[in-house]
């Protein structure tokens, strides 16, 4: 098929996908009452797919883009390395489980109820233990649902895989930020580099 001819016919489909989608709004009934239901969350009008608010949403979940994390106070990531705190205190379970554990207001107040309890910092974190409350610290690295991945850190940690390798120089941070992809040929690659096993069923369900 000529060039031309082959443009030809891909625009010509395209085109028609496009009209029969427009055809079927065209004829989809009103809704009772004249309300719809209710929006998803973040959407702005009309429902792109049932899983996603928005066009935008979709293509970011697709391309794996995901929103910065907000967290509830700037954690000194830089400062705690720095003296030597291991990863392990604040981030329980690490090293014997699936999860890297997000560390409580009670662990804060382990060495904070004596150390430097005149920073602000630290007397916010005082004021949401007195009350009762903790920390809503949200995760930084994660795969999608639809990635299949199960990732376990135990294994990781047991091989001397340095938390620097998958989080980045951590050390050099305040607020813990994404900077390195987690895509599979990141991953691939570095088990290829340590002759780890690289079947399916290893990484994935």
């Amino acid at each position: 098929m000529r060039p031309h001819v082959r443009f030809t016919a891909t625009a010509a489909v395209l085109a028609s996908a496009l009209a029969a989608g427009v055809g079927c709004r065209l004829f989809e009934p009103a809704p009772a009452g004249g309300a719809g239901a209710p929006p998803l969350p973040g959407q702005i009008g009309g429902v792109f797919t049932t899983a996603r608010p928005t066009f935008g949403a979709a293509v970011d979940d697709f391309l794996n883009r995901r929103p910065a994390a907000e967290q509830p106070i700037e954690f000194p990531h830089d400062v705690h390395v720095g003296k030597e705190i291991a990863c392990e205190f604040c981030h329980e379970g690490v090293d014997k489980g699936p999860v890297a554990g997000l560390p409580s207001v009670r662990t804060c107040m382990i060495c904070h109820e004596a150390i430097a309890t005149d920073r602000p910092r630290i007397q916010q974190i005082t004021a949401l233990r007195d009350k009762g409350l903790d920390l809503a610290w949200a995760r930084v690295y994660g795969f999608a649902a639809e990635d299949h991945v199960r990732f376990n850190h135990a294994p990781h940690i047991r091989a001397k895989v340095e938390c620097a390798a998958c989080h980045g120089n951590v050390g050099a941070m305040t607020v813990a930020e994404p900077v390195v992809e987690h895509t599979m040929g990141f991953c691939v690659n570095c088990h290829n580099a340590r002759k780890a096993s690289v079947d399916c069923l290893t990484c994935h369900f």
